[in-house]
């Protein structure tokens, strides 16, 4: 088992303490991360004491501690998986082959585009994030919305880890590069579209860690199979932290339409609106919107470069170990493209459509989500039902790029596009319905009108818990 030092400057089960060097060089990015966390972070809340768990160690069994912390005091540390003994490439022009320690000269460009791409989105959505405290529905919202906070900068100092140990002084100013991006910001973005939109409301911040944060899931999943022995340990122990994100996202969802329910129930007119609740064509249009927005995170359809790192054993398949054949080589992956005005369906070869097993897998998993949305619909006597979009829908990369489809999946002459949009994507009354609703709850046990309470506390704690300590 690897060893793990509490007592370091920055945690880690790295043995950072026997790099002199590397240790110096990261030890100097420290102040530039807390001074870009103290003017990015989460606006006004830097001195409060905020009940956080913290990565300790990466045994299942106990990971993490929890206790109060100001989270400029937080101990983000470097973390990677156990490693595997004898580790194999498992996929590729390379399976069998051991697995690489130390970055192949041939994939140095390609393997650092891809750590710095991972690397930008994490603080890009503390970015997109930072001043959602002030509308918090309850305090134990707002503690889980701190923990995805603090948890996407400690993802960040695992890229930023990998770029120091393995890429020298491109690394160096890569991972600078990584502190100077701003989301949303004309002149330096964050390098991904998802991740310069403005989330300035819950609603969107729920659909925000149900959908992207899902993305991330399969994108660390299948750099979790890569022959870069490094990095994968690195994405398997950032997979443990993602799930608690995936969970506020799609319980916060899932609590938003139960308390939708419960007014619709209270009203004569089943007028959710006018109990102060958000309609359920509503949480529609926005579940649309964040959905398609984390589709194009998968990148084109048909991708040479998706093809190539397959190829080189850079990045699989989530879970490649299901797969019956791991040389992606003699099959097609069927699926529609437009010809002629047309969908017609088409076999491309399976390697270069891996951008589109990655994206049907996490379909599979956030159709799972919704199912469980209108479980608690159908409890509640609603017949109502939410429903993903078609994957044509709304998009802005790949086949169906800019292309006029509706939620069904059926194209449409672009000015009957237009005219319907706002029956598809969030309008401007929806903005301001939802905006109508945002006003911050700061004593433990309350929490807003439009949201139902969670089932349980944080860690056997209970919802009334006093989660940040805000006087």
């Amino acid at each position: 088992m690897t060893h793990v030092d509490l007592n370091a400057k920055i945690p880690n089960n790295v043995d950072l303490g026997e790099d002199k060097r590397l240790q110096r060089a990261l030890e100097q990015w420290l102040p530039d991360y807390l001074e870009w966390w103290k003017q990015m972070g989460p606006e006004g809340f830097q001195e409060k004491d905020v009940w956080l768990r913290t990565a300790t160690s990466v045994d299942a069994e106990g990971w993490a501690h929890f206790d109060y912390v100001k989270m400029p005091d937080y101990r983000w540390g470097i973390f990677l998986a156990e490693p595997t003994s004898d580790r194999r490439i498992g996929f590729g022009d390379s399976m069998g082959q051991p697995a690489w320690d130390a970055v192949p000269g041939e994939h140095r460009n390609t393997l650092r585009r891809l750590i710095v791409t991972q690397g930008d989105t994490e603080p890009a959505s503390v970015e997109q994030q930072r001043l959602l405290g002030h509308t918090c529905p309850s305090l134990y919202d707002l503690r889980n919305l701190f923990q995805v906070n603090v948890e996407e900068g400690r993802h960040l100092w695992a890229m930023v880890y990998l770029l120091h140990s393995q890429f020298g002084r491109d690394g160096r100013e890569e991972a600078e590069e990584l502190l100077q991006r701003r989301s949303g910001n004309p002149d330096k973005p964050r390098i991904l579209g998802a991740f310069n939109a403005p989330i300035d409301n819950w609603l969107d911040f729920f659909m925000f860690t149900m959908f992207t944060d899902r993305d991330g899931k399969y994108q660390l999943l299948a750099l979790a199979e890569s022959g870069f022995d490094p990095l994968a340990r690195t994405t398997r122990f950032m997979l443990t932290e993602e799930a608690h994100h995936m969970f506020v996202g799609e319980t916060g969802v899932e609590r938003v339409v139960q308390r939708t329910a419960e007014l619709m129930k209270q009203d004569p007119n089943e007028d959710a609106r006018a109990q102060g609740g958000i309609p359920l064509d509503v949480v529609q249009r926005y579940l649309n919107l964040w959905f398609a927005l984390s589709l194009d995170l998968f990148g084109g359809e048909i991708s040479s470069n998706a093809a190539s790192y397959f190829a080189a054993g850079l990045k699989g398949r989530a879970n490649e170990e299901k797969f019956s054949d791991h040389l992606a080589l003699a099959d097609g992956y069927r699926m529609p493209v437009v010809r002629d005005g047309r969908l017609v369906e088409e076999d491309v070869p399976l390697r270069n459509a891996m951008n589109e097993v990655l994206r049907d897998a996490y379909v599979e998993d956030c159709q799972r989500g919704v199912d469980r949305w209108n479980k608690r619909l159908e409890e509640a006597g609603v017949s109502q039902r939410l429903r993903l979009p078609s994957k044509r829908f709304y998009r802005h990369i790949g086949l169906y790029a800019e292309m006029p489809f509706d939620p069904a999946g059926a194209l449409l002459a672009e000015a009957d596009w237009d005219r319907r949009r706002d029956e598809w994507l969030p309008s401007a009354e929806d903005k301001a319905l939802v905006a109508s609703l945002q006003a911050m709850v700061r004593e433990p046990g309350r929490i807003a009108n439009w949201i139902a309470k969670p089932a349980r506390g944080i860690k056997g704690l209970p919802f009334e818990y006093e989660y940040v300590r805000l006087d």
